[in-house]
């Protein structure tokens, strides 16, 4: 008896891949897979015989590909950049017209648009979808974010939805209790069609790019707690445990308290004190900011996050920079410490409510550099579970956008105006504290920056460009005339007569 064909087939069987596939075939779905060593395969399926839609192993592109339904649907899971075009130009001459290409990589958006541009023209469909959520996501319910020819998602749109993270439909809580071969019931799925080509792989840079804005400001606060009240690991957990139980209920928080709770199985101490302070990145932080200058979008606080991973990487020489620059002296905090502790709280949730808001006005210039037509409730419904940056935070994001689906900015929604005029009071304290004691908080500290600037009439560009004006004839505009009317002034000429551009 022939095998039966299955509903979609997924390349690529690092943790991530293996993950996703025992996602989909919980979910009562056939999943065909590969790897290009084929040992690894054949060690997964043996591993796992009885998923309740079932797996079967390939050897080879040709009978992998051929075990699929038409129209065919392929996950591709490698390396992002040349390894997925490799893959791709394997995959090409062994599919028809109509076939699913879905690369679910943390692929640049441009590399997807280019994808999804040259395989239309030989009739195959191309999906680049977000996957964020890592291993556990992955396995239990991550957030998805797919682009791509919104026909070839409906195509895709049972399985996607299945896999996907559900969350509580009344208050966005993620639904929780997943194990293997029993996928959680109900719910709504954190999944959610983008857009054209690659909108989706640029929602979830995006993502990924916020992602960088909070961990640095959650670190920033752990460096306050420690450096300002003197507080030790432990004490810190607390600190982060009771925050986690208000508005900033979240992921990264929790697994926060966790860290600094966790014992060092080596010295018996505390493990984050252990840890050598250097970060890595894979780049999608990085390609934010950079796509931010590009697109001339002030994304100051997602920039000021890559950076700090930048200054944390040249350890060796900020430890010798240490013996001969000098700060403040240390001085024993004299003030009120349950009220410093608020405060710090009040800047950690007003700093975070400004990166969000940079994030989200990325987005929303890219839909005009790129012709999308992006959707930043359902953006902020996608992220409230499975991913990374998921947080109560974003059901308020969600209901911002639902007030005002063309909101400019989340700060001039009325909710948040009101939690940064609760806050920043306290928000101004905590960074004017860290800077007079030398403590550096790049991530808050361009946050207010942010803010200050963005609430601000008049900004002192006006000499800058006075500036420019008189070095390199670069004109100016005038508070007294109609914007578009330019000018410069003669500055060679004693006289310095203005002229009318």
């Amino acid at each position: 008896m022939a095998e039966p064909l299955s509903d979609i087939g997924l390349t690529g069987l690092a943790v991530m891949g293996q993950n996703l596939a025992l996602n989909i075939a919980d979910h009562g779905f056939r999943v065909s897979v590969h790897n290009r060593t084929t040992a690894t395969m054949e060690k997964f399926v043996a591993e796992n015989p009885s998923t309740p839609g079932g797996l079967a192993g390939y050897a080879g592109l040709k009978d992998f590909v051929a075990s699929l339904k038409r129209p065919r649907k392929i996950i591709i899971m490698v390396k992002a950049g040349a390894p997925t075009d490799a893959v791709i130009d394997q995959l090409v001459p062994l599919l028809e017209p109509g076939d699913i290409i879905i690369d679910g990589g943390n692929s640049n958006w441009n590399d997807t648009i280019r994808r999804e541009r040259d395989l239309k023209a030989k009739g195959i469909r191309f999906i680049g979808s977000g996957v964020s959520g890592g291993e556990e996501g992955a396995r239990f319910g991550p957030s998805l974010m797919p682009g791509g020819e919104y026909e070839a998602y409906k195509e895709i749109e049972p399985i996607w939805t299945a896999i996907a993270a559900k969350v509580d439909a009344a208050t966005g809580k993620p639904l929780t209790g997943a194990k293997p071969g029993q996928p959680v019931q109900g719910g709504v799925p954190c999944c959610t069609y983008i857009g054209p080509n690659g909108a989706g792989h640029y929602v979830k840079m995006c993502h990924n790019g916020i992602e960088y804005g909070d961990m640095q400001l959650i670190c920033e606060a752990y460096w306050i707690l420690t450096h300002v009240l003197g507080m030790t690991a432990p004490q810190c957990s607390e600190v982060f445990a009771e925050w986690n139980r208000g508005v900033l209920d979240s992921f990264l928080i929790e697994i926060t308290a966790d860290i600094l709770q966790q014992k060092d199985p080596y010295t018996g101490g505390y493990l984050v004190d252990c840890i050598l302070d250097t970060a890595g990145q894979k780049g999608t932080g990085k390609w934010t900011s950079v796509n931010a200058l590009d697109m001339g979008v002030p994304a100051n606080t997602i920039a000021e996050s890559v950076f700090a991973r930048f200054m944390s990487a040249i350890k060796e020489e900020r430890v010798a920079a240490s013996k001969v620059l000098q700060g403040p002296a240390a001085a024993k905090f004299d003030g009120d410490r349950k009220q410093f502790l608020e405060a710090i709280h009040d800047a950690l949730y007003s700093s975070k409510i400004c990166s969000y808001a940079q994030g989200f006005q990325l987005m929303r210039e890219a839909q005009k550099e790129y012709n999308w037509t992006l959707k930043f409730g359902e953006i902020a419904m996608i992220w409230r579970g499975g991913c990374i940056i998921r947080a109560r935070f974003l059901q308020k994001i969600k209901e911002a956008f639902d007030r005002d689906a063309n909101l400019p900015n989340l700060l001039l929604d009325p909710y948040f105006k009101s939690e940064i005029d609760r806050c920043q009071t306290n928000w101004r304290r905590v960074v004017a504290e860290a800077a007079l004691r030398g403590v550096p908080v790049p991530a808050f500290s361009s946050a207010l920056a942010y803010y200050d600037g963005y609430r601000s009439e008049r900004l002192p560009a006006n000499l800058l460009q006075g500036q420019r004006d008189f070095f390199g004839a670069h004109t100016f505009e005038r508070t007294d005339r109609p914007r578009g009317k330019f000018f410069h002034i003669d500055w060679p000429e004693p006289s310095r007569p203005i002229i009318e551009v």
